[in-house]
């Protein structure tokens, strides 16, 4: 039987944790790159198997987060009483979005 190659010891993991959870930014995640001379991709998969890892939120090319168009049908239905609209998922995200923005907001009295 052959032994297995180790990638990281238990040391450099509890370093890259410790370092990462003070300072969960890219700028650290190059850092330790650096350090144990690994990729960024290494050191990120290591610290997401950890279960310390915080991935950057999406965001669209205007700066806004980025909304999936099941969600806004989601809110859509919920604003609605809750009813199922499954085909409302086939419209466009423009026209998705505008029509939530048209409803009228909760309290309101339009």
């Amino acid at each position: 039987m052959t032994d297995k190659t180790v990638n990281y010891t238990d040391e450099m993991v509890q370093a890259m944790v410790a370092d990462y959870s003070d300072k969960p930014t890219t700028d650290t995640v190059d850092r330790l790159a650096t350090e144990f001379n690994k990729s960024t991709r290494s050191i990120v998969a290591k610290l997401v198997r950890e279960g310390v890892y915080v991935a950057k939120p999406r965001l669209t090319k205007a700066g806004a987060p980025v909304i999936r168009k099941a969600d806004l049908v989601m809110a859509i239905q919920d604003h609605m009483g809750g009813i199922e609209l499954p085909t409302l998922e086939k419209a466009s995200k423009a026209d998705l979005t505008n029509l939530l923005n048209a409803l009228p907001k909760e309290g309101s009295k339009d």
